[in-house]
């Protein structure tokens, strides 16, 4: 029972460790660089954008005052601006450079039951767009007196039906004409972006595609020590499937990296925005600060000859949305990993999928996660029954054990030999009570960052006051109700531990445990309610059974 308690406490430990070292990195205070450092990380930032890029302040050929958010001038004004709403995404694209620059997720409301739905992208308050456009030799962004102005047939677009094309066209002196279509379908929160260009010049033209997502680095994350979540950029490479690169990284280094297909995204809790390029094509993904306070992330494709009379078609993806992993894991390699289970990924996927599963018979995730803890909690139920019998035949040793120490004193050697001797004699394993929690451990870990990062949970109702389950619960029900089910789990499981300090830190253990879990989402704290129910309830049978074979069990 000792052993038992102390990987517990070791456990304990190990989770509080990893949920602060975790916050630590992503969200602690960075060592501060010198002046003169800083200076040659700005100064030397340009030579991480891929050559083909003009080296200006922002975008390829812009100018900042083409840049919305950025000076009171680059506000666009309505005359340029167009709206286009579908079941999904309501969005504004600017028609200087044909930028979204405004997408709010209308199947998402900001709070719950609020009528006002999650802003995504926008051009004020932290500013986070999305730009795209063409470079290369006679690319119209590459236009050093700024960013071209598209024509639309009409500023408002609404889907009618299954499918939605924005067309916005441009067009050049040399007679090189350019349309750029926004293609949108219903249910999802894809766009699909093609570029037609028709050279009637007489001569090759040159074009070479690029994408970048923008945003403002003082944006604040929302997460706390024990929700950590993530808000920055990312990148997935053929070699690479998963790669965060955060806001400060961006800040010391630029991003250059040549790689087949590829993305690049931007991520915060539950949502991401990402530009997924040509996957059949060599890419190159850039990053890059500017004015000290924006960031970027994007990519530039592979260069592409117009020949004179010909047309030619190029294009990309462009995701606003959930981090839905089954859509995302269809978009690009690796893009579904955005959806950050850590290290326990292959833990966690399996387990996510299972609870889906069982969503889908139920209908509610509250009910779900009840079922998964069943589940889990039945598959290991022979570990943890060889666990119980194993501490108390441990437990059984204790006389025994106290001869070998009055019998040996202190030639720890000659104990230590006993002691084997004594546990190969009675068959116990005295690591027999160790192995159920070393193994729960994972599971805990895993499950805990399928109902933190799981977009699912989000505003997802139980009953009665839980109408949330990715948030703590609002009255502190389930965390007290989980220290009440530890505190009769200690007391199921007596110890012989004489000493008073480590009796008053066990006492104190459901306690703390409580207290740790008053800002745990509601679905963890319903699963660990769950759990020790459940494992109330198997350890009256598993004693009840040891008593008939004439096992003590206390």
């Amino acid at each position: 029972m000792e052993s038992q308690r102390s990987f517990l406490l070791i456990g304990l430990a190990l989770v509080s460790f990893l949920l602060w070292d975790q916050w630590q990195k992503d969200y602690g205070p960075q060592p501060v660089q010198p002046a003169a450092t800083e200076q040659t990380s700005v100064e030397a930032g340009n030579e991480g954008v891929p050559s083909s890029v003009p080296m200006s302040d922002d975008i390829p050929a812009s100018s900042n005052e083409d840049v919305p958010g950025v000076t009171p001038e680059a506000k666009p004004n309505a005359a340029r601006m167009i709206h286009v709403l579908t079941d999904t995404l309501d969005l504004q694209i600017d028609l200087v450079g044909g930028d979204v620059i405004k997408a709010n997720l209308v199947k998402f409301p900001l709070t719950q039951e609020s009528t006002e739905t999650y802003s995504l992208l926008r051009p004020t308050d932290g500013l986070y767009v999305a730009q795209s456009g063409l470079i290369g030799r006679d690319g119209p962004d590459a236009n050093r007196s700024g960013r071209p102005r598209y024509d639309a047939e009409q500023q408002e677009f609404v889907m009618q039906g299954d499918t939605l094309s924005v067309p916005l066209t441009w067009q050049n002196a040399d007679g090189v004409a350019v349309t750029k279509t926004y293609n949108f379908t219903k249910g999802s929160h894809d766009i699909a972006l093609t570029y037609t260009i028709a050279n009637n010049s007489s001569q090759t033209t040159t074009f070479q595609q690029y994408a970048q997502l923008k945003q403002t680095t003082q944006v604040p994350d929302g997460g706390n020590m024990f929700m950590p979540t993530y808000r920055g950029a990312a990148y997935g490479t053929d070699e690479d499937r998963y790669e965060k690169y955060p806001f400060d990284d961006i800040e010391d280094k630029n991003l250059k990296v040549s790689t087949a297909g590829g993305w690049v995204s931007m991520l915060e809790h539950y949502f991401v925005s990402a530009w997924v390029p040509p996957q059949s094509q060599t890419n190159n993904l850039y990053s890059k600060l500017v004015q000290n306070q924006y960031a970027i992330i994007g990519f530039t494709g592979t260069p592409v000859n117009v020949n004179a009379g010909d047309t030619v078609t190029v294009g990309s993806e462009l995701y606003l949305g959930p981090k839905d992993q089954d859509t995302l894991e269809g978009l690009a390699n690796g893009l579904d990993l955005t959806v950050d289970y850590g290290i326990l990924w292959w833990l966690s996927k399996p387990l996510f999928a299972l609870l889906q599963f069982l969503h889908s018979l139920v209908g509610n995730w509250g009910v779900a996660i009840i079922l998964i803890t069943v589940v889990v909690k039945g598959a290991m139920y022979p570990l943890t029954k060889k666990q119980y019998e194993s501490m108390a035949r441990m437990r059984n040793l204790a006389p025994k054990m106290q001869q070998l120490k009055d019998r040996f004193g202190d030639d720890r050697q000659k104990m230590s030999q006993a002691m084997m001797e004594l546990y190969r004699k009675e068959k116990v394993n005295p690591m027999g009570g160790c192995l159920p929690i070393i193994l729960q451990m994972p599971i805990f870990l895993a499950l805990y960052w399928v109902l933190l990062e799981s977009v699912e949970l989000r505003h997802a109702d139980f009953f009665l006051w839980i109408t949330d389950l990715s948030v703590k619960d609002p009255y502190f029900v389930l965390p007290v109700l989980t220290g009440a089910s530890m505190w009769l789990l200690q007391k199921l499981q007596p110890t012989t531990v004489t000493d008073p300090m480590q009796q008053k830190i066990m006492q104190f253990m459901p306690v703390a445990m409580s207290v740790f879990f008053l800002w745990f989402p509601a679905g963890l704290v319903l699963y660990w309610l769950v759990s020790n129910i459940i494992t109330l309830v198997q350890a009256k049978l598993i004693y009840a059974a040891m008593e008939k074979k004439g096992l003590k069990s206390k």
